[in-house]
């Protein structure tokens, strides 16, 4: 009887064992199905965080280039003499697009008419503009360009208002070079008539256009 017992249960150990292995194997696929999902979410949090991360840049790079517009607006809210450094005593123009701060003088508080020497030895205008150019602007190149109105030349040494142009902005270009500003940093020019700022059919518009320009090329 003991034998057979013996028999019976081992024989009932065998056909719980074979019973329970293909559930043995389905735990078994169900644990690895379960570790491939885990590896996929943990890849796909790991995505996440990169791309919340270089969200977070993208912000901080944004805000940063809205805070410098924001201060380069603020800069031209100023009036253009206070927002370059030239003051409000001198007729001063901002070109964004061409990168260009010109600094018109009229030709009455620098030459007599038809003349091309200066009418003082020394210039407040010029110096100030000469401090300015050494303070905000050193290394920038100047052009220092004449201009003049329509009228021709009648009782002056010039051949025509081009050469009369062309020698105030040289009178000009030498004084700021003999004031410190390096000779490769100024180039001077005349335009004589051409280039008119109002029209030469009034007093008022030709004594606009005798002027002479001191452009600083910001680029």
């Amino acid at each position: 009887m003991r034998t057979a017992n013996k028999k019976t249960i081992a024989l009932l150990i065998s056909v719980v064992s074979i019973a329970l292995l293909p559930g043995c194997t389905d735990w078994q696929k169900k644990y690895e199905y379960l570790d491939v999902e885990n590896q996929n979410l943990k890849g796909r949090f790991e995505r996440l965080q990169a791309e919340s991360n270089q969200y977070a840049q993208r912000i901080t790079q944004d805000q940063q280039t809205i805070d410098e517009l924001q201060r380069q607006i603020d800069e031209l809210n100023k009036s253009p003499g206070e927002a370059t450094g030239f003051g409000e005593g001198l007729d001063v123009a901002f070109d964004p697009t061409a990168g260009t701060i010109t600094v018109t003088l009229p030709n009455a508080i620098l030459f007599d008419s038809g003349k091309a020497t200066l009418k003082k030895a020394t210039s407040a205008e010029l110096d100030h503009i000469r401090s300015v150019l050494r303070s905000k602007y050193a290394g920038k190149q100047v052009d220092v360009v004449g201009h003049t109105d329509t009228d021709p030349i009648k009782k002056s040494p010039w051949d025509d208002n081009w050469e009369l142009s062309a020698q105030r902005a040289l009178t000009v270009a030498r004084y700021l070079i003999k004031r410190g500003i390096p000779e490769g940093q100024i180039r001077a020019s005349g335009c004589g008539p051409a280039r008119p700022i109002a029209s030469n059919a009034t007093a008022s518009g030709k004594a606009k256009n005798r002027r002479v320009e001191i452009i600083v090329h910001m680029r």
